[in-house]
């Protein structure tokens, strides 16, 4: 039997915390989470009470910080995660690790090496296994090994929907372990897109479909009845019958087996991250004219196929590069962009799971964030080469801290205590930054 324990992680780049309930699903306590924007951490907290999280860079702090502001302390820690975000990985110079471009991913390393976690996770975009970007995770690769660290020089990228996301959605997973430590595998895939035309891979062939786009939002409440939507991003709303199990298992209805989180108190009455966008006459026509997956030529957004499964979902730029709005899917069956909600559902997030209540923010922090369920297959391989036999808790959470949740940039910052701009302010965007983006749209 192996021995029964909760294991500890260490998320930096928390973001909302998409990898921390990955991880948590899967088993580990992640102590602590390091987030530099003070409204992320703002949801991160709400949605993670009983967690440190701590809002600054990982430019500016140290492995013994970590430690000494969570409750971590002397503890060995088994594994730190996290995806840092894509400012361009220069392959400029002689060295990639020495542009201070790619300064986020060795911080990431640094990091690891200080804390000497058992296992690390680095999570990215698929572009850097594409052309002369793997120069620079061969560069990852050697120093990672350099500070005894052996890595699955076999890196993968992993596509949600393989996984029961109902999303394609590419990531890179670069997994490593100290020395003498076994690795883990990469996870199996456990579904199959619902639409992979003919002559399917063979590994696909007896897997089942993942959930489509509407198994996943079908029964979400139509928000159009909802006129308190209008200025709010919650209200108490009827929900339809859930079609799936999918859906069920994001209302809360019926639990996984495998899933090792903490329980949550909250009203399943209560319809969140639903406010609503006003779209003119003529937008709704060219919304309701656009064909299932096709999309629409004038602003270019995506229509949903509710047989099929989401495209991408993109976050769009923070502010230090533009504040951007991404391209939202249009409802497969109702002329206007999908919610936040709706998102989430198609990310993989139960609906307990809280968001900033501006859309802006809201679907960044969901299209920022590696789908839960994703995260928690990589995990529960991890899990396994730990020899460890995951606990269910007991401790049932609850959070009624409602304010983080509408905290604009100024006061989320004074709630933490950092400075308003925490955040760097807006740079010009390179050439290979344009070029990594249009890889990976």
């Amino acid at each position: 039997m192996f021995p029964k324990r909760r294991p500890i992680a260490v998320d930096l780049f928390a973001g909302a915390g998409g990898m921390t309930l990955g991880f948590e699903q899967a088993g580990f306590d992640v102590l602590a989470s390091v987030e530099i924007n003070p409204v992320h951490c703002a949801i991160h907290k709400f949605n993670f009470p009983h967690w440190s999280v701590i809002c600054q860079s990982v430019t500016d702090i140290s492995g013994d910080e970590i430690r000494t502001k969570s409750t971590i302390n002397n503890a060995e820690i088994d594994v730190v995660f996290g995806g840092s975000p894509c400012q361009g990985f220069s392959l400029i110079g002689k060295r990639a690790l020495d542009d201070p471009r790619n300064a986020l991913v060795s911080h990431f390393l640094r990091l690891v090496t200080e804390l000497n976690p058992k296992y690390f996770v680095l999570e990215n975009v698929k572009g850097l296994t594409i052309g002369k970007h793997r120069q620079f995770l061969a560069e990852v690769i050697a120093e990672f090994e350099s500070h005894n660290y052996e890595v699955l020089r076999d890196y993968r990228v992993l596509n949600a929907s393989h996984y029961g996301v109902p999303q394609s959605r590419d990531r890179l997973f670069l997994i490593g372990c100290r020395q003498g430590l076994k690795l883990p595998n990469y996870p199996l895939p456990i579904t199959k897109p619902p639409k992979l035309g003919k002559n399917p891979p063979q590994e696909f062939v007896s897997l089942p479909n993942c959930p489509t786009v509407w198994d996943a939002i079908a029964d979400l409440p139509k928000i159009e009845n909802y006129p308190e939507l209008m200025s709010r991003d919650f209200c108490i709303a009827e929900y339809g019958e859930c079609i799936s199990d999918y859906a069920r298992l994001m209302k809360g209805l019926i639990n996984s087996s495998d899933d090792y989180s903490y329980l949550r108190v909250w009203n399943p009455q209560l319809l969140t991250s639903s406010i609503r966008t006003i779209h003119s006459l003529q937008s709704m026509e060219r919304f309701e004219a656009t064909d299932y997956g096709k999309t629409e030529p004038i602003s270019h957004f995506h229509k949903l196929d509710p047989n099929g499964i989401c495209n991408t979902l993109r976050a769009g730029t923070p502010s230090n590069r533009g504040a951007f709005t991404s391209p939202r899917p249009i409802h497969p069956y109702l002329p206007r962009c999908i919610t936040v909600r709706e998102a989430a559902r198609l990310h993989s997030y139960p609906d307990w799971f809280r968001f900033h209540g501006t859309k802006w923010h809201g679907f960044q922090q969901v299209g920022n964030s590696v789908p839960p369920l994703l995260a928690k297959v990589v995990a529960s391989e991890l899990i396994k080469v730990l020899n460890i036999q995951p606990v269910k808790p007991q401790q049932v959470l609850s959070s009624n801290q409602e304010e983080l949740l509408q905290l604009k940039m100024t006061e989320a910052a004074n709630w933490f205590g950092v400075d308003r701009h925490i955040i760097e302010l807006r740079k010009p965007r390179n050439r290979e930054s344009l070029e990594l983006d249009k890889q990976n749209r």
